[in-house]
C-alpha cells in the first residue's frame, strides 16, 4: 500500500493535486504552506475521523480531502468531506475503487460509505489477517482486531516525535497505545498466527460456558441441600391453609408425594375455625416449653445433689484418713476387735470417748457407702433428663416452624381475605418448589457436563501453553536489530559500534554496551535521537517489506534535517533554498540523511515510498529528481491563495 497522490477541493469546484512516485519523495518550501497537513490529510483518508487538519487557510478554503492509495493490482480513492466549522471529527466518505483511479471532479464527490467501512476495506487489501489481539484472558482489558489504524504508529515521524528522545512511534504519549502498539504489532510482524486466535476465542467461549454450569451445579447442591427443610415448611402451610388435611399422618419419605398431590387442590368453602389450627400449635408450644422448663429444673436439683454429694465425700474421706493417721481407731487388725492403742484388750471401750469415736466411724462408713452406692443411678438419672431436654428441644424447633409456617398462612388469609387466595399463593410456592426440585440424576447430569468442559478447557489451555509466539516475536526482534547498527552508523548517531534493539516493553531504542545498557531517553543530541528514530522505524519497514507483512509501503518523515542547522530560525528560514541550505547547515550531514534514505528505497526496500517534509534543499541531481514539486513558498502552496473561503452556515 503506497500513496498515489493527494487530493483537496475548494468551495468552488476548484482541485489541488499532489502526486507521488515510489522511491524518495522530498516537499520542500517555507513554512506555513501546508506541508506538515499532507500526514494531517492521510490519517484523516484513512479512517481517521479526528479532524486534525490545523487551523488557517487549509481549513478555510477546503471543502473535501481525498488520497488515492496503491495496491498491488487496484487502486482506492478515498474522500471526505470537511466537518462543519465547529466539528471537531467527520465520519462520512466516498469510496471508490478500480484498476485505475482518477481524481474524480467536484461534481462526482458523494458520500457513500463511513470510516467503519474504509478501515475494513483498507485492511483487508493490505492483507491483515483475521485476528484477535493476545490480551491474557483474565486481564482487566478487552481483546480487539488489528486493522489498518494500528500500522499508523510506523508510517508518521512528525516534527515533534523525530527527535525526541522520549517517544518513538507516532501518538506513543497517548492514553492506552502504548499497550495497543504491544498487543498489535506481533500480530503485524506475522508472529501470532490465526490458529492462536481461534484456540483463544473457543478458550473463552468455554470458560464462560463453564463459569454458568458451575453455577448450576452449586445451585443444584444447594437446592439438595435445603429441599428437605423446605418440603417440610411448605407441607405445614399446606396443612395451616387446609389443603392437606391437618390430621394427615406424615411419613417424612412422602413429602414430595404429598406435596405433588397438593397441586391437585381446588377451592374450598373456607371452614369457621381458621385460627384453630394456629392456637392449638400455640399451646403444644407452651406445653413443650413448660416440660423443657421442669426437666431442666430437675437436671439442675440433680446436678447440685451431685455437687453436694461429691463435697461430702470429700470431707468423710479426709476426716476418715485424720483419724487413720493418728492411729485412734480402737481396731486391732489381729483380732479384728476394737481396743485403744498400747493397751491391753478391751480396755476402756464402755467409756464415752470410746463410744463417741466408734460411732463416728461406723456412721462416715455407713454414709460413705450410701453415697458410693448412689453414684451410678444418680449418673443414670441425669443422662435420661438431658436427653430428654434435647428431645423436647427438637420437638419445639419443629413446632416454631410449623408455627411460622401456620402464622405466614394466615397473614396470607388476613391479606387476601380468604382462605382459597391464601391456599392458591401456597399452591403456587408449592408448584415453583417441585419444578426446581433437582433430583439426584439432574446433579450427577450436571457434574458429567461440568467435568466435560473443564477437560475441554484443560485441553485448549494446554494447546496455547505450547505455543511459541514468544520466542518467534523475540526472533523477529532479532533481525529487526541486525538492521538498526548500520542505520545508525550512517547517521554518526553515537555508540553505534555497538549492537542496537529496539525494547518492545519500553517502547524505546537500546544500545547493548557492554557492562550497561544505554537507552535512548539516556542519551543526548538531537542528532543522535533522529539516527535512533530512522533506524528503527526504516528497519522495521525493511522486515515487513522483506517478509511480506501487512504493514503499508511508505512512511511521512517532517523536518528531519532540523537538527543539522544552527538554530530552528536558521531553519525556517532555509524554505527550500538551495543557497541557504549550503550556508547555514551541516550539508555533509544533510547530505548522508538523503542519500541514506534514497539508499533504503533502492537497495534496502526496493520500492518503499518514503515522503519527507523538509525546509533544506540540495543541488544535487538525485535529490532535485526526488522533489515532488518546486519548493512551496506562497505562493504556490497546498491551498492556492484565490481560493475562497468556506461559507460558514
Amino acid at each position: 500500500m503506497k500513496i498515489k497522490s493527494i487530493h483537496v477541493y475548494s468551495d468552488d469546484g476548484r482541485r489541488r493535486d499532489v502526486n507521488f512516485h515510489d522511491g524518495l519523495n522530498v516537499i520542500t518550501g517555507r513554512s506555513s504552506t501546508g506541508k506538515s497537513a499532507l500526514s494531517e490529510i492521510i490519517e484523516y483518508c484513512m479512517g481517521g475521523s479526528d479532524f486534525k487538519i490545523p487551523e488557517g487557510a487549509i481549513r478555510d478554503r477546503v471543502t473535501w480531502y481525498a488520497v488515492i492509495y496503491r495496491f498491488e493490482g487496484e487502486e482506492v480513492l478515498v474522500a471526505k468531506p470537511a466537518p462543519a466549522p465547529a466539528a471537531q471529527s467527520g465520519s462520512m466518505a466516498m469510496v471508490r475503487r478500480g484498476a485505475v483511479i482518477e481524481a474524480p471532479e467536484f461534481s462526482e464527490l458523494k458520500i457513500n460509505d463511513n470510516d467503519d467501512g474504509v478501515v475494513t476495506l483498507l485492511s483487508q487489501l493490505l492483507g491483515i489477517p483475521d485476528n484477535m489481539t493476545d490480551v491474557p484472558i483474565d486481564n482487566s482489558r478487552d481483546s480487539f482486531n488489528t486493522t489498518i489504524k494500528h500500522t499508523w504508529y510506523y508510517l508518521f515521524q512528525k516534527q515533534t516525535i523525530v527527535t525526541n528522545k522520549d517517544q518513538l512511534f507516532y501518538r506513543q504519549n497517548e492514553p492506552f497505545q502504548p499497550q495497543a502498539i504491544r498487543d498489535t504489532l506481533p500480530i503485524l510482524l506475522g508472529v501470532s498466527g490465526r490458529d492462536k486466535f481461534a484456540l483463544e476465542a473457543q478458550l473463552r467461549v468455554l470458560q464462560r460456558e463453564l463459569r454458568l454450569k458451575t453455577k448450576l451445579v452449586q445451585q443444584a447442591r444447594e437446592a439438595v441441600d435445603n429441599s428437605e427443610e423446605r418440603a417440610f415448611g411448605l407441607l405445614s402451610e399446606a396443612r395451616a391453609v387446609g389443603i392437606i388435611p391437618s390430621d394427615a399422618a406424615i411419613d417424612p419419605g412422602q413429602v414430595i408425594d404429598l406435596l405433588r398431590r397438593a397441586l391437585s387442590w381446588q377451592p374450598q368453602p373456607v371452614p369457621d375455625d381458621d385460627g384453630q389450627r394456629l392456637s392449638t400449635i400455640e399451646r403444644e408450644l407452651i406445653d413443650l416449653r413448660e416440660r423443657r422448663r421442669e426437666t431442666q429444673r430437675r437436671i439442675d436439683g440433680a446436678q447440685q445433689f451431685a455437687r453436694r454429694a461429691d463435697g461430702f465425700q470429700s470431707e468423710a474421706f479426709e476426716q476418715k484418713d485424720r483419724l487413720t493417721s493418728i492411729k485412734a481407731l480402737p481396731f486391732n487388725e489381729a483380732t479384728g476387735a476394737w481396743q485403744w492403742p498400747f493397751a491391753q484388750e478391751n480396755l476402756g471401750m464402755t467409756t464415752s470417748i470410746a463410744q463417741a469415736l466408734l460411732s463416728e466411724v461406723e456412721s462416715l462408713d455407713r454414709e460413705l457407702n450410701a453415697v458410693t452406692g448412689e453414684r451410678p443411678a444418680l449418673n443414670s438419672y441425669l443422662t435420661e433428663q438431658q436427653e430428654e431436654v434435647v428431645s423436647i428441644g427438637e420437638q419445639i424447633r419443629t413446632k416454631e416452624l410449623e408455627l411460622a409456617s401456620a402464622i405466614s398462612a394466615s397473614e396470607f388469609i388476613t391479606e387476601m381475605g380468604n382462605r382459597n387466595n391464601a391456599a392458591s399463593r401456597v399452591v403456587g410456592r408449592i408448584s415453583l418448589f417441585i419444578e426446581n426440585l433437582v433430583p439426584d440424576t439432574e446433579l450427577a447430569r450436571l457434574k458429567n457436563e461440568e467435568a466435560r468442559l473443564k477437560s475441554r478447557v484443560s485441553d485448549l489451555e494446554r494447546r496455547l501453553g505450547a505455543d511459541d509466539s514468544d520466542a518467534r516475536l523475540m526472533s523477529t526482534l532479532s533481525n529487526v536489530a541486525s538492521y538498526m547498527g548500520g542505520y545508525i552508523n550512517s547517521l554518526g548517531g553515537e555508540f553505534g559500534q555497538f549492537p542496537a534493539r529496539l525494547d518492545l516493553h519500553n517502547l524505546t531504542v537500546v544500545i547493548d554496551r557492554p557492562g550497561r545498557p544505554v537507552y535512548m531517553n539516556r542519551t543526548g543530541g538531537g542528532e543522535n535521537h533522529l539516527a535512533y528514530h530512522l533506524a528503527a522505524l526504516l528497519s522495521l519497514h525493511r522486515f515487513a517489506a522483506a517478509y511480506g507483512q501487512p504493514i503499508p509501503r511508505f512512511m511521512l518523515i517532517d523536518q528531519p534535517t532540523q537538527v543539522y542547522f544552527p538554530s530552528e530560525q536558521a531553519y525556517e528560514e532555509a524554505g527550500g533554498s538551495i543557497e541557504r541550505t549550503e550556508k547555514d547547515a551541516d550539508l555533509e550531514a544533510v547530505r548522508r540523511l538523503f542519500e541514506m534514505l534514497s539508499h533504503f528505497t533502492t537497495e534496502d526496500a526496493p520500492g518503499f515510498q518514503l515522503i519527507v517534509i523538509e525546509h533544506a534543499n540540495l543541488r544535487d541531481e538525485w535529490f532535485q529528481q526526488a522533489l515532488v514539486e518546486e519548493p512551496w513558498t506562497k505562493p504556490p502552496a497546498l491551498v492556492p491563495e484565490d481560493w475562497p473561503d468556506v461559507p460558514i452556515d
